[in-house]
């Protein structure tokens, strides 16, 4: 393995891709975060002036990964539990356990792609009996970025999963009302205490930031796939429909309370609870590989 380009980052050596300008600060170390998303000299992502590395999982900030379930399972109204297909019934945290492991650097280009993966192994086998290779593949772009999580099974049995994104884009809490995220024809859902997706009612084209509505909200898809942020200082686009990608299922959104100073606009493969209800559950054969790719544009 050839030495690493790192920097320094509140006393932790993370890896550098990219140029002065355009980069990316990444943690392999702490579940292959995302930590800074640098586009002409501008943070993209919010990151807390005093992150707690001793509990890198929890900070809010970033681009946490979400593998192999994203968010909340229920067996019998018990959390972080699911049944697999013989009923046995298996212990795993919500979003799944990537975010809380380290990951291996495979390919980088120091100039702005970086490939890191993170397998099976005695931390994730006891809560998802499953061998596989998670591959999070981040590659600047001139105009943004292009993320790439891969999965592959390779076992001897069907694999499940829906993988999904955790931005958290900076944006100051007072910016709000003047910002605005527009969706394709979408269904809007929310989860129901015992796991399962409430019931849909239509999506709305644009919404401002501050509407209570998206809060904790699924948007789920139901043709062209994608989404528009405009903010104050810039807008980024979502590119869902990238050919050689898996569907993404939904878009997401989310903050910790309307005083955050930053904005969760999240793509999923599945929703929350999917290993029950199947709404973007994937199942990969013994040997298959699968990818889901996003692309975000940014301008200003």
């Amino acid at each position: 393995m050839p030495l690493l380009p790192t920097q320094d980052f509140q006393g932790q050596s993370l890896v550098r891709v990219g140029d002065a300008d355009n980069f990316l600060l990444l943690a392999p170390q702490y579940g292959g975060r995302l930590v800074r998303w640098v586009h002409h000299g501008e943070d993209i992502l919010y990151w807390p002036d005093n992150a707690d590395w001793s509990r890198p999982a929890k900070v809010r900030g970033g681009n946490p990964l979400l593998f192999p379930f994203i968010g909340r399972h229920f067996v019998d109204g018990v959390a972080g539990q699911w049944r697999d297909r013989q009923g046995a019934v298996h212990t795993l945290a919500q979003h799944g356990f990537a975010r809380d492991l380290p990951f291996e650097v495979g390919m980088i280009d120091a100039a702005g792609s970086i490939t890191m993966t993170l397998r099976d192994n005695t931390q994730t086998r006891p809560g998802f009996p499953y061998a596989f290779v998670f591959d999070a593949v981040y590659a600047l772009l001139p105009d943004g970025l292009e993320v790439t999580l891969r999965t592959t099974n390779t076992g001897d049995q069907p694999l499940p999963c829906y993988p999904g994104h955790h931005f958290y884009f900076a944006l100051p809490h007072a910016q709000r009302a003047g910002s605005t995220l527009a969706l394709p024809t979408v269904d809007r859902v929310r989860q129901l205490p015992d796991g399962a997706p409430g019931a849909a009612e239509a999506g709305e084209p644009v919404y401002r930031l501050d509407d209570p509505r998206l809060q904790d909200t699924y948007h789920v898809l139901r043709g062209a796939a994608g989404a528009i942020l405009s903010m104050p200082a810039r807008t980024i686009a979502f590119e869902l429909d990238v050919a050689g990608s898996v569907r993404w299922h939904a878009v997401t959104t989310w903050s910790e309370s309307e005083q955050s100073d930053f904005y969760c606009v999240e793509p999923w493969v599945g929703l929350p609870d999917a290993i029950h209800h199947r709404q973007g559950l994937r199942w990969l054969a013994p040997g298959q590989s699968e990818s889901a790719v996003c692309r975000l544009r940014v301008t200003g």
